[in-house]
This record gives C-alpha cells, structure tokens and sequence, in this order.
C-alpha cells in the first residue's frame, strides 16, 4: 500500500487540492458565503479549473510554482474563510461531483497571454527598428 509513503502522502494531498477546488467553485455559488469570499473563490477556482496558466508549465522550476505553492495556498485562504457547517456540505457535495471547467477563467488566462505576446512583440519590434 502507498498509505503512510511519501508518494502515497502526495497523492493524498493532491485528492484532497483538487476536491478543494471544487469546493471553492460550488462555494462561489453559495448565497450563503459573503461576497468577498465568492470573489476570491471565483479568481482562485477559475485559475485552478483553468487549462491555461499564467506560468507555461515548460518553464523550468516557476512554471510549476504556481500549481505546487500559489494554488494551494489560495485555495487554502478560501477555505479558511468559509463557515465550518458549509464548508462539510460543500465538500460532500464536491466528492461526488466531477471536475467543471472554467471557460470565462480560460478566456481571461488566455486574453492576459495575448495580450503579452503582443506587448512583447511591439517591445521587440521598436527595440530592432531603433537600432
């Protein structure tokens, strides 16, 4: 059995991110969580759910920053700010359900990501015609 292994910890670990996450999606939902809560719920689940990073996962050590350390911390600050009776309810119901997707969240991801490369086009362009 992987149970008590560090491999087996991992996984754990990682069951119980992903199953948070949707917990943070239902409770953006929730009419019984205030509204900067839903607010900070949206932004963490939507960049969580999302199949666009703002760190390309190829880049070297902080691609997978943002999936091993921001991710799981913001999702941990949301879920530190839900009420305990909800948060038991919203876990309940996030096991059974499957994994959403976000494509108002993909959307933005991917407007930030244009809108780089078309800064940093620009950028580069008037760098090799000012040369």
């Amino acid at each position: 059995m992987e149970n008590g292994t560090p491999i087996g910890t991992l996984k754990t670990w990682a069951r119980t991110i992903r199953r948070d996450a949707r917990v943070l999606y239902l409770a953006a939902r929730d009419p019984r969580i205030p509204w900067y809560v839903k607010a900070l719920a949206l932004f963490v689940a939507g960049y969580a759910l999302s199949p666009i990073d703002l760190i390309p996962d190829f880049i070297p050590v902080i691609g997978l920053l943002d999936d091993v350390v921001l991710v799981p911390l913001g999702i941990l600050v949301v879920v530190k700010l839900i009420p305990p009776d909800v948060l038991a309810e919203l876990r309940a119901t996030a096991t059974a359900m499957q994994k959403p997707v976000s494509r108002l969240a993909a959307t933005v991801i991917a407007a930030v990501w244009g809108a780089a490369v078309v800064v940093g086009v620009w950028l580069a362009f008037r760098h090799c015609v000012a040369k």
